[in-house]
């Protein structure tokens, strides 16, 4: 099964208390490839990058079986490019500087080749643009994920509202959540997200976690505890693109498999954050993987028979 991810090719400089990245090579569609490309193959990029744009970088996510026939390349500007100082506590961070660059020109194009795919991942950008994507596809994936973000909200309202019609799956985080529906409790703020479209519900907590929503069910994933997070950069991206290709390798999209790929995306995002950028992904081993997906087993599940007595 194949896996069509759509968002930035970028640059980004960063800052956090345990060092600094002056530029390097980001963006929430290469975070996503990646973790996908963990998964299955073909990984069908679409994108747009600048002069700028390294050709080794493109090599490797070849070598991972990421496709860029989709990728448009310009000639004469620079790649997108964004600069972020993290705090202390590394769950906020200040933007300092966004240069959009190409991406004030980007209209992405479906090719020929990738049609048919089973995914979709709809990372987060202008929703005229997620929307573009969605109507090129002459047949309808298995499931489309949606990721968005506070500014197409503030921003972009009525076309997040015609996105959300068309999409099986939304990832947002807690804040977004509350802003989209202006629900403080997570549990009304879903009923409500679902009530705009999306069947399915990923809410991300950062360190705390992810909730999954579907009908009246409800599965909570932790994070895994790390004693130091280096880089949070392309977590949230990382886990989307581990989170759809576990379920475009298994083929199942029950709310029971999901449980699962949210485990396979929270190991990706979890290794994404010990280094800056995407150097842990691309160093990353299967055994590697795979044997921190079992220490999350570890880390959610028990045997055991809870008694209501006094031997409680």
């Amino acid at each position: 099964m194949s896996v069509i991810t759509v968002g930035t090719m970028a640059f980004d400089a960063i800052e956090t208390p345990f060092g600094k990245a002056n530029k390097i090579v980001g963006g929430s569609a290469t975070y996503a490839a990646y973790a996908a490309s963990y998964f299955v193959k073909p990984v069908q990029q679409i994108s747009i990058i600048g002069y700028d744009f390294p050709d080794e970088e493109l090599e490797a996510l070849t070598a991972r079986g990421v496709q860029l026939e989709g990728v448009e390349k310009v000639a004469n500007k620079k790649s997108f490019f964004w600069k972020g100082l993290y705090h202390e506590d590394m769950n906020t961070r200040d933007t300092l500087v966004t240069d959009l660059n190409v991406l004030e020109d980007f209209d992405p194009k479906v090719p020929d080749s990738y049609q048919g795919a089973e995914f979709l991942m709809l990372g987060n950008l202008m929703p005229s643009l997620q929307m573009s994507v969605i109507n090129q596809l002459r047949q309808k994936p298995k499931l489309i994920v949606l990721d968005t973000m506070n500014f197409w909200m503030e921003s972009a309202m009525p076309d997040l509202e015609q996105v959300l019609q068309k999409v099986d799956l939304l990832m947002v985080n807690d804040s977004e959540a509350r802003e989209l529906t202006h629900q403080y409790s997570l549990i009304k703020a879903a009923k409500k997200i679902r009530e705009m479209g999306p069947k399915y519900l990923i809410i991300k907590k950062g360190e705390n976690g992810a909730l999954l929503f579907y009908e009246d069910k409800v599965f909570f994933a932790p994070a895994f505890p790390l004693e130091d997070v280096f880089d949070p950069t392309g977590a949230g991206d990382t886990f989307a693109g581990g989170f759809v290709g576990y379920l475009a390798k298994t083929g199942d999209i029950s709310f029971t498999n999901m449980k699962k790929a949210i485990i396979a995306g929270s190991a990706m995002a979890s290794f994404c954050v010990e280094k800056f950028g995407n150097t842990r992904l691309k160093e990353l081993t299967t055994e590697e993987l795979s044997n921190r997906i079992q220490l999350f087993k570890e880390l959610t599940s028990f045997e055991t028979e809870l008694g209501l007595g006094s031997d409680l």
